[in-house]
């Protein structure tokens, strides 16, 4: 199918990233002409049963929509224009169609610019987007920067619009905001495609904005570099875009914000997709850790140590929640952490960073990787879950995925790397055997998920290898099959076999383990539990897709018999149990092939037995099956059912010809015996299966009986001879109904087989209709229905494992799990033959016209049975026939032709013949041009047929053949019928809801199913199902290596993806507008259940006929305004639904003849007086708001890009025409808009509130448009609303305003011009670019220090600017514009008329209205939109346009603020004020002036008086208000009068001080490193710590640290030397965050002050003194300054300076606050990162504290961060300081103190369990020997001869010697019991363990005291870890070492 010139290149270029290719001319041309760089693996075309279309129809059919879509973009109709031909090349790709690489080239830049462009709608370009997605979904389509590159910037804009609103000049008032996650995800996309060259550019561009003074901006930096930096490799030699050129300075970027997750994440993701790319590139150094360098590796391995979020010890998260708090807007950049978790970009890290090169390093990453995994290890047995469990699964998941897909693809050649960098087989097998221990503990996990991660690891480290991993999964599941270990242990157990089942089937050896598998697997089948039910079936299901069920001893005479099998398992199963856990197998050598043939022959002798047992599992299952108690519920019961048919299909299938015929008989014979109920379907699918395989066989045997047994049914017990009330089948009818569930799932799907039983089969239908009743009349109706299917369908009816040929040669073991070729497959399909269409015609016909004869007489009276009475059994024919229609319809449905469905010749339907396209050109005709000018523009719209392409599905009929016409008059004599009953029903029976549903089900099918069959979703069905079966299957890097039965079902699938492409909706005809109109009818019908039901019909007709929607729309929209004039709430829900909840309302939306009118209906439906209404109207009032959006009105884009994909031929007329189309329909429609506006403000005005409100609301969107902003009336209602009395509508008329002010201002920026305005090209007057001189080394200084002056002549109020780097220019403001904003004519009258109408009146009014106690607790707080509302209103004010003045406002203010005494005057007042400071920013320097000359005053003395805790909080906004992202200078009196405060002494006041205190935080906090007025403020604070108020004291603590925090700046010159700077200094560039040396001295100072102080103190002292409430402040500061993100300032003073003094504050009892503080910050010391040696000196501090204080307590609190430590810094730490440590815990075993020493034992297992395996044993071995010679070597002294009996009275003093032998006995024992409790659940036990369990049995068990009671607990602790796998354990001990323990371990009951 793929031309041969394709075929070569498509190999040439197999994802080749080298970037020769496109360098030489000739190659190039060649390559584009090209459709893949990779062939397909499956030949989709060949494989269909008919001929199909060849490659250059459907290249005409692409280049002919692409023209079309360019006439559509070129013309600016982009919905619907181009989104339908966007769909249609959705479509097309779907097909698995290819366009060439050209097309696709040209497609993804063109989708790329449409998803980007400015101004067009957002739903639109989102569905551009899409696509662009779809066209770069496979990265093998485009090789990166070779055939595709794009620019990075125009998604920048984007994104720079949502995260740096400060940069984009006026992106934020444009409307509607783009979804960022649509943009995030265009990244992911477009990332790939970006241009190494482009990263310097990229750099410069974003890195200025990193500061950490305003946190949000770090994390956005990071976040845009993650999702934009270009990560392929380099294809120039340029050394800039070599990764460790960057890295360092990346590294830096991360060290600066420490204790963030959100940071970890993201450079994670951003380093291990660079891994992921380098990898392939030979110019990327590349050494045993990857692309990177020793330093960097062990800081990633301690972030990811970081992330798995392990719990050690008492710590706290090395988190810390308030850094990620200051994220901001950056959280919008993060990826779903869904689809992208961080383990998987840790796993990604991992394996992309292997190579042969870490097999002999022991620093390389492999080695990390080992240790990661042991340090982790007892957090993945099962025992032991938490939070934690998930992410390691996961790691470990992906781990094992990333490494098979990376071996597949190098081995199939996909992925090319340089030789040296191949994953081998020494480096596979050590990685297996890294994670195997941990997989086999996950398997047995209590977390579903967990499991799940597990089972699925299991199966990827048993395909790379199978020897390493089988042996152990057998040894397990031995015992839990055989029913010796828990139940849980058995599911797990039966899921290992199904993941494994096609690996162990294909290796030597294990697989003659299979069959014996299959037997122990039986008992599985078990109707108490379900669950386990379920995964047996499954397992039996993938083995039997995997091997034949053949008996391969038959005709040879070396083997016969299983007897050598089951001899041969039973040793090896023998073997198993006597190694336990580490067992070995090596079949590959241990096994000579021809022995290993002769046992797997012998052991499918069995295979009878297994079938026999299994069918009789099966039916005792399905007689004990509970009733099902609903439909689709997802019962267990349920779910069985639907398995049973899954594992039934591959079982038969396999089966030998006699094996079937024994469970063919097994079958017939229970089917024939039996009728159980609730079993029905499940057997049912069970015949279906064996007619499936072998119909000629099954139906020969199965069908006489059935048939036998239906007459007998009806004839001789009268089954379904009355009608029954209720859902349930009575008992009597049962039998019957069993027998006919057989046979139709006996007919469906088997092929041509039923024509030889066409008379039995045409009789018994025709007699079953005549004589049933009831509920088996559906069943009835559902037999005709699938013979129907059985005989019109194009389907596979080929289920075998082998092609035929196999089976012709005979089956062996080589066919064992044999991988068949995709390329190479022979399948049979059933096409229907010409008889077999002749039945099914004959069949419709006579059900059929029965039905209609029946309907016919049941409405017009002639039948016999009346409506009489309660009518019931009148209905109930009615219904049975109705249904019987709609499923011989459906039935039918593949041999409609929607061509003929169309066909009266009426309308604008046309009888051309060509099949590819009904209409010509795509358009109507010309002769019918003149007509429809006629229409209004909508109409013709709707109407208009657009091309469409049909590719050939087997349609067998022609349009002259006889049955062709019979059918299709059929099918409209059943139109028209159920045309006649649905009038009938409405007149006559309008409460007979019963017969509505089946009417309006048989409509919707008469409406969709033509073509195919989609009512029943046939396509969404047997998708799912495929997918669901092939799951198991999929392997990473490999393509479709799926059993035969899988890939034949993908053809079956292929086929009918053609079929519900070629259903097209279809032009209308009389009978369909009838029937259209029908169903409007009764979509506002007055019952309910009709409602629904026509409604959902309904929607299901719209998208079957062209044109459908406007019909239907009138009738419905007078319904509904009928209904809200009458109070009609059936029809006011009815038409609500219909019109605004469906998919109409995207048609009215667009369609403003009826827009207004749904609109008004709303409106007044909005008063109903019905709760449910109402509810209604608040669901649908986005929507109705969505109507009134503005139109787009200009797109920008790039004009070459578009003339890219122009038609050959000129086809600018037709552009013309459309363009003028869509012109005129926007005038019209905004035209119509703005009437509707004014009306709607008319209404507004005069209506009840809850009427206005919704009014309001829609008003807003409608009436507010760039060109005319507002009408008169409009903003007359906005402004006087904004002082309504209604609160809700006060603030919905305020927010408009806002909105209007807004726009406006947007407006006179842009310079009146809406191109400026979507380009994002803004103008202020006051805005200027100051150049910075950043080569004077003075220049930072300088610059700073001006902050701390207020003279300026300009204000800078961004922070980035200079804080990491600085640029040539910066943004600034003048401090005295002479210019203000320019407004022209439109603006200045709306102005103008707002000013007129704001008068003292209005502002008293609104004041009051402030001031007034608000109604709920949660609104008593600064409210931000009161004051913008202000904001706006007081910059008219300043500007002299209102009618009220400065002096009223000053009045009014100081009105409302009255005396200050209640806090809602405070409220007001704060905003008032607030709002006004703002306003004044950007005014005249006089102007300025005299407010804050009115405004300061004010505010200073609220500040020095007024505050109390009930208002402090809204002046604390106020202030955040007027400081926050602006300069210092514009508010200095405020900042001035701050920064002078001064601690008072005398003053008792306490919150006075504290409130003052936290202003001047909030101060600080907000202007960052700008507030340049630090030093005296600190130096008051430092000299007044231990102030004695408590309030007082946290307000400074945070205070010190906040402005320790805001003094810190990088101030690079440029991108350029902050880069090179970092890389000179290491490869992680240089350390942030160090403390300067006054920094130094002050800390230093302060703690001599603190020492000092606390000799002073009297010990036992209750009261407060200096040294507490010094040490209170202190540790304050300390614990703010520990939790953010400069937390590594303080590093170096830890060791010598912070932490003695913190363990003498956690002893004073007296102050429990001091005390808990301390400790708080204590445990901050293991949770801040440090570099690679940075901890000698804090390691050496611990040790000398653990060893030589005085203090107990401070001993033993340094055991808390010691493991902490060793654990956190696990790949930082030196083999010599690990050392040390060990050391150091090992001599505090003999502490004085016993707390101490059982503190030292736990710290000691925890450090022995986390380190790695080497350490691990070295460490053991020597500990070890240690313990046990210091236990021997002091023995107790033997007891006098004559007191053996005496009890100890305890009362006698221990000598000195004596309690010195006692402690250095119990540091041995806690030393050996630490020892083995750092292996709790290694099982069987390590071997060293049985030998220090029997000496502290023997040697110390029978010490008194704590000797005694530490060895007991620690034996006893031991078997309590193994209860699981005890029987095992106890192996690894000797004889004699189980009775040394005896004794101790398990007492004896009686004893």
């Amino acid at each position: 199918m793929i031309s041969s010139l394709d075929r070569r290149d498509g190999l040439v270029n197999s994802g080749a990233t080298s970037p020769g290719v496109g360098g030489s001319k000739e190659p190039n041309m060649e390559n584009h002409s090209a459709t893949r760089n990779r062939p397909r693996t499956y030949p989709y075309f060949r494989y269909l049963p008919y001929q199909v279309e060849d490659n250059t129809q459907r290249q005409q059919n692409l280049q002919d929509i692409i023209n079309h879509l360019y006439v559509a973009v070129e013309a600016g109709d982009f919905a619907p224009g181009a989104l339908h031909w966007t769909r249609e090349i959705r479509n097309w790709l779907g097909l698995k169609f290819d366009p060439t690489k050209e097309q696709r080239i040209r497609l993804v830049k063109l989708y790329y610019e449409l998803a980007l462009a400015p101004g067009l709608d957002v739903t639109t370009a989102e569905r551009f987007a899409s696509m662009f997605m779809v066209l770069t979904k496979r990265k093998h389509y485009l090789r990166p920067n070779v055939d595709l590159t794009l620019d990075w910037t125009p998604l920048f804009r984007e994104l720079k619009i949502v995260v740096l609103p400060s940069e984009a000049g006026m992106g934020h008032s444009t409307g509607v905001k783009r979804n960022i996650r649509t943009l995030t995800k265009l990244c992911t996309f477009a990332q790939l495609y970006f241009e190494p060259q482009v990263i310097p550019a990229m750099l410069e561009e974003i890195l200025p904005h990193f500061s950490t003074s305003f946190a949000e901006e770090a994390f956005v930096v990071v976040g845009l570099i993650n999702l934009l930096f270009p990560t392929a490799p380099p294809a120039s030699d340029d050394e800039r875009l070599l990764p460790q050129h960057y890295l360092p300075a990346m590294f830096h970027l991360w060290s600066l914000m420490n204790r963030s997750r959100v940071f970890d994440t993201t450079f994670l993701d951003l380093l291990s997709r660079l891994a992921r790319d380098s990898l392939t590139s030979p110019k990327v150094p590349f050494t045993d850790c990857g692309i990177y360098t020793q330093e960097q590796t062990s800081l990633i391995f301690t972030a990811i140590l970081r992330m798995l979020d392990i719990p050690v010890g008492q710590a706290t998260s090395p988190y810390s929640g308030s850094v990620d708090l200051s994220a901001g807007l950056a959280i919008l950049l993060e990826r779903d952490q869904k689809k992208h978790p961080t383990a998987h970009h840790i796993a990604r890290w991992i394996i992309m960073s292997l190579s042969p090169a870490c097999l002999d390093s022991v620093t390389s990453i492999l080695t990390k990787l080992e240790g990661l995994i042991q340090a982790v290890e007892t957090f993945f047995h099962p025992s032991n879950s938490g939070g934690w469990t998930k992410t390691l699964h996961q790691l470990v998941y992906y781990l094992a995925d990333f490494f098979v897909m990376r071996w597949n693809r190098e081995k199939s050649g996909e992925m090319e790397l340089p030789e040296e960098r191949k994953l081998n087989e020494p480096l596979k097998r050590r990685f297996v055997l890294c994670l195997r221990e941990v997989v086999f503990m996950g398997i047995y996990s209590k977390s579903g998920t967990a499991m799940n991660f597990a089972l699925s690891t299991l199966q990827s480290l048993a395909y790379l290898e199978p020897d390493l991993i089988l042996p152990g999964v057998l040894q397990r599941i031995y015992p839990s099959l055989q029913g010796l270990v828990e139940v849980h242990r058995t599911t797990s157990s039966l899921r290992a076999l199904q993941v494994l089942s096609r690996i162990m089937v294909r290796t030597k050896g294990f697989r003659c383990h299979v069959t014996t598998m299959l037997g122990l697997a039986l008992p599985g089948i078990d109707a108490n539990d379900l669950e386990k039910t379920i995964y047996t079936l499954s397992y039996i299901q993938s083995v039997c897709y995997n091997i034949p069920l053949y008996d391969l001893t038959e005709g040879r005479d070396d083997v016969s018999g299983s007897m050598l099998a089951s001899q041969w398992i039973g040793s090896e199963v023998e073997r198993m149990e006597q190694d336990g856990i580490n067992v070995e197998v090596d079949y590959k050598n241990g096994l000579n092939d021809k022995d290993e043939e002769l046992i797997l022959r012998s052991s499918t002798s069995t295979l009878a037995e297994f079938v026999s047992a299994f069918l009789g599992k099966v039916f005792t299952l399905l007689e004990n099956l509970p009733d099902a108690a609903r439909v689709r519920s997802g019962s267990p019961e349920e779910n069985v059912i639907n398995t049973l048919p899954a594992t039934f299909t591959p079982l038969l299938a396999a089966l030998s010809p006699e094996l079937y015929n024994l469970a063919l008989n097994k079958v017939a014979v229970f089917v024939s015996n039996h009728v159980i109920h609730q079993a029905r379907d499940a057997m049912a699918f069970i015949c279906s299966a064996l007619c499936k395989v072998n119909p000629g066989k099954a139906l020969k045997r199965l069908l006489p009986v059935l048939v036998q047994s239906i007459r007998t049914e009806i004839d001789e017990n009268g089954a379904a001879s009355t009608r029954n009330t209720g859902s349930d089948v009575l008992p009597r009818d049962r039998g019957l109904v069993w027998s006919i569930s057989m046979l139709s799932m006996c007919v469906v799907h088997v092929g041509d087989a039923v024509m030889e039983h066409k008379k039995a089969l045409f009789d018994i239908a025709e007699y079953m209709q005549q004589k049933c009743k009831g509920i088996p009349t559906v069943h009835v109706s559902n037999f005709v229905h699938h013979l129907l299917l059985n005989l019109t369908g194009t389907y596979i009816c080929d289920y075998s494992l082998y092609e035929k040929d196999v089976y012709a040669r005979g089956l062996g073991p080589n066919d064992w799990g044999m991988i068949p070729d995709p390329q190479q497959l022979d399948i049979a399909w059933h096409v229907p033959s010409r008889e077999e269409i002749e039945f099914a015609v004959e069949l419709f016909s006579s059900q059929g016209g029965n039905a209609v004869r029946q309907l016919t007489s049941l409405t017009d009276g002639t039948s016999p049975i009346k409506r009489i009475g309660t009518g019931k059994e009148w209905s109930d024919e009615v219904s049975r026939n109705l249904v019987l229609i709609r499923l011989l319809l459906s039935g039918v449905s593949v041999l409609f032709d929607a061509e003929a469905a169309s066909k009266e010749s009426d309308g604008l339907g046309n009888d051309d013949e060509d099949v590819d396209m009904p209409l010509a050109n795509g358009h109507v005709p010309e002769d019918l041009d003149t007509e429809i000018s006629q229409i209004p523009i909508e109409e013709a719209e709707e109407n208009e047929a657009r091309p469409t392409y049909k590719y050939p599905a087997g349609y067998m009929l022609t349009d002259d053949d006889p049955l062709y016409k019979e059918l299709h008059d059929l099918r409209q004599q059943a139109g028209g019928t159920l045309h006649a009953v649905h009038e009938f029903l409405v007149q006559k029976q309008q409460d007979d809801v019963a017969c509505f549903g089946p009417l309006y089900t048989a409509y919707r099918s008469w409406f969709i199913d033509v073509g195919i069959e989609r009512s029943a979703h046939v396509l969404d069905r047997v998708t799912r199902l495929l997918a669901a079966d092939i799951h198991p299957y999929k392997i990473s890097g490999l393509r479709k290596e799926y059993p035969r039965p899988l890939l034949l079902r993908r053809a079956n699938v292929y086929h009918l993806q053609r079929l519900r492409h070629n259903s097209y909706p279809r032009p209308k005809t009389e009978l369909t507008k009838t029937l259209l109109l029908d169903l409007a009818q009764s979509c506002v019908s007055s019952y309910t259940e009709v409602r629904r039901n026509a409604q959902s019909a309904g929607e299901a007709a719209l998208k079957a006929i062209i044109g459908a929607r406007p019909l239907v729309i009138p009738p419905l929209l007078q319904a509904l305004e009928e209904g809200v004039a009458r109070s009609d709430f059936a029809l006011i829900k009815g038409g609500m639904y219909a019109l605004v909840f469906g998919t109409l309302s995207r048609t009215i939306a667009r369609d403003w003849r009826y827009a207004p009118r749904v609109i008004k209906a709303y409106i007044s439906a909005s008063t109903a007086d019905k709760a449910s209404v109402q509810k209604l109207c608040s669901t649908a009032t986005l929507q109705i708001m969505d109507f009134g959006r503005p139109w787009e009105r200009m797109v920008v884009l790039d004009k070459d890009i578009i003339r890219s994909i122009s038609p050959s031929e000129d086809v600018n007329d037709k552009v013309d025409k459309v363009k003028a189309k869509v012109l005129k329909k926007r005038t019209n429609v905004e035209s119509k808009m703005a009437a509707l506006s004014d009306e709607l403000v008319e209404l507004a005005r005069t209506s009840h509130w809850k009427k206005a409100s919704r009014t309001g609301a829609i008003v807003t969107s409608l009436g507010l448009r760039f060109e005319s902003i507002a009408s008169e009336k409009m903003v007359d209602l906005l402004v006087r609303g904004a002082i309504e009395s209604h609160p809700g509508l006060r603030s919905l008329y305020g927010a408009a305003l806002v909105a209007l002010f807004s726009l406006v201002d947007t407006r006179a920026i842009a310079q009146h011009n809406y191109e400026n305005c979507i380009t994002d090209n803004p103008y202020h007057p006051a805005k200027v670019k100051i150049p910075t001189r950043r080569d004077d080394p003075n220049w930072t200084n300088e610059y700073l220090a001006s902050f701390a002056r207020p003279e300026t002549d300009y204000y800078v109020d961004q922070e980035h600017p200079g804080w990491l780097v600085w640029e040539d220019t910066m943004t600034a403001y003048k401090a005295n514009p002479k210019t203000d904003i320019e407004y022209d004519g439109a603006e200045q009258g709306i102005l103008d008329q707002i000013g007129k109408l704001l008068n003292r009146e209005w502002f008293s009014v609104l004041f009051d209205y402030f001031k007034q106690e608000p109604r709920d607790a949660g609104a008593d707080r600064f409210r931000i939109s009161n004051a913008m509302l202000l904001y706006y209103a007081f910059q008219l004010l300043l500007h002299g346009s209102t009618a009220a003045t400065f002096s009223d406002i000053k009045q009014e203010t100081a009105r409302i603020f009255g005396d200050g005494t209640d806090k809602h005057q405070h409220r007001a007042a704060a905003e008032i004020l607030g709002a006004l400071l703002s306003s004044a920013a950007d005014v005249r320097l006089e102007l300025r002036t005299e407010v804050w000359e009115f405004v300061f005053p004010r505010v200073q003395k609220v500040f020095a008086d007024g505050l109390t805790p009930e208002n402090s909080s809204y002046w604390i906004s106020c202030l955040h208000m007027i400081l926050r992202g602006k300069d210092p200078r514009r508010s200095w009196p405020i900042v001035d009068s701050l920064a002078s405060f001064r601690l008072d002494m005398s003053s008792n006041a306490a919150f006075k001080e504290s409130s003052k205190i936290q202003l001047l935080c909030q101060c600080v906090s907000d202007l960052g490193w700008h507030f340049q007025l630090e030093k005296p403020i600190i130096h008051d604070f430092l000299s007044h710590i231990d102030h004695p108020y408590k309030g007082v004291r946290e307000a400074m603590g945070g205070t010190l640290a906040v402005l320790y925090r805001t003094r810190y700046h990088e101030s690079y010159k440029d991108v350029e030397t902050f880069m090179d700077s970092q890389r000179k200094s290491s490869s992680i560039g240089t350390a942030p965050y160090q403390p300067s040396e006054e920094f130094s001295a002050t800390i230093h100072e302060i703690f001599d002050r603190l020492e000092k102080w606390r000799l002073e103190r009297e010990p036992g002292q209750q009261t407060p003194s200096s040294y507490t409430s010094g040490g209170k402040t202190v540790l304050l500061w300390l614990d703010s300054a520990l939790s953010s993100f400069e937390c590594t300032e303080l590093l170096r003073f830890f060791p010598n300076v912070f932490m003695e003094q913190l363990l003498h504050m956690m002893d004073i009892k007296e102050d429990q606050e001091l005390q808990g503080l301390a400790y708080y910050v204590f445990r901050h010391l293991p949770n801040i990162p440090r570099r690679l040696g940075e901890d000698r000196e804090l390691i050496d501090s611990l040790i000398r504290i653990g060893t030589k204080s005085p203090f107990w307590h401070q001993r033993l609190r340094v055991l808390i961060n010691m493991q902490v430590i060793y654990f956190r810094r696990l790949f930082l730490l030196p083999q010599e300081q690990q050392q040390k440590l060990f050391d150091c815990v090992a001599s505090m075993l003999e502490d004085t103190q016993l707390e101490v020493r059982l503190g030292a034992s736990s710290t000691l297992s925890g450090m022995i369990r986390c380190s790695p395996v080497e350490m691990r044993n070295r460490m053991v071995e020597e500990l070890n020997h240690r313990f046990t010679k210091m236990l021997v070597d002091s023995p107790l002294p033997k007891k006098a001869k004559g007191n053996l009996s005496a009890p100890s009275t305890g009362t006698s003093t221990p000598t000195p010697e004596h309690s010195k032998l006692v402690l250095s006995r119990h540091a041995a024992v806690l030393g050996l019991g630490g020892l083995v409790q750092a292996f709790p659940y290694s099982s069987p036990p390590p071997g060293w363990i049985p030998g220090v369990l029997t000496t502290l049995a023997n040697k110390a068990n029978n010490d008194p005291g704590m000797v005694g009671k530490s060895v007991k607990s620690i034996l006893s602790d031991f078997k309590k870890t193994r209860q699981d796998t005890w029987q095992m354990d106890l192996k690894a001990f000797t004889q004699e070492q189980a009775e040394d323990l005896d004794g101790v371990l398990w007492r004896s009951y009686f004893v």
